[in-house]
């Protein structure tokens, strides 16, 4: 069992990595952060480039934590809150990412809560610090609580900024300055 945890840990470390690295430096046929941002500004995370720089440290902050099995229900509820966000430009278009659905990030939360609820197992930083028991359902349930909480305000500024008008679209003299 702790060779399976460990593998998961790994595999989603890995992955998160390559997507921190995409938005963080450009790696990976990523844009960086001057590339990235524009994606996200038309999905309505403004402005663009801050919200680059938080997901991709998001991302690789959970990489860490989840490589090392150091902070489980942290790292589960940082890369959760992150995937939330993720998800939400991708939501109308159902769960299949070849129709440009939210099927990766649906897939990196619930691994995240999977290893919440488990735990790292014995081959981590958490086993070696004594923190093994802050792992089951109700660890899972906290760090959800705070993913969802984590995740909020970003949602609520992307819906704000989806219905706000858009200057660059009405040739309003503000849109050329």
């Amino acid at each position: 069992m702790n060779a399976g945890l460990l593998l998961l840990r790994l595999l989603l470390a890995g992955l998160l990595f390559g997507h921190a690295a995409q938005k963080l430096l450009g790696r990976f046929g990523g844009g960086g952060p001057d590339g990235t941002a524009p994606v996200f500004e038309s999905w309505g995370f403004r402005p663009g480039r801050p919200m680059v720089l938080l997901a991709g440290t998001c991302e690789l902050t959970g990489a860490v934590l989840f490589a090392s099995g150091a902070a489980t229900p942290l790292a589960a509820s940082v890369v959760l809150g992150t995937m939330i966000v993720a998800a939400a430009p991708n939501w109308p278009n159902g769960p299949w990412a070849h129709l440009g659905g939210y099927e990766v990030p649906l897939v990196y939360g619930v691994l995240a809560l999977v290893l919440a609820m488990t735990g790292p197992g014995s081959w981590s930083v958490d086993h070696a610090v004594g923190a093994d028991g802050m792992s089951g359902v109700l660890w899972a349930l906290a760090a959800s609580a705070v993913a969802g909480a984590a995740a909020a305000p970003a949602l609520l500024l992307r819906r704000r900024s989806l219905r706000a008008p858009d200057p660059t679209a009405t040739g309003t003299p503000e849109a050329h300055a």
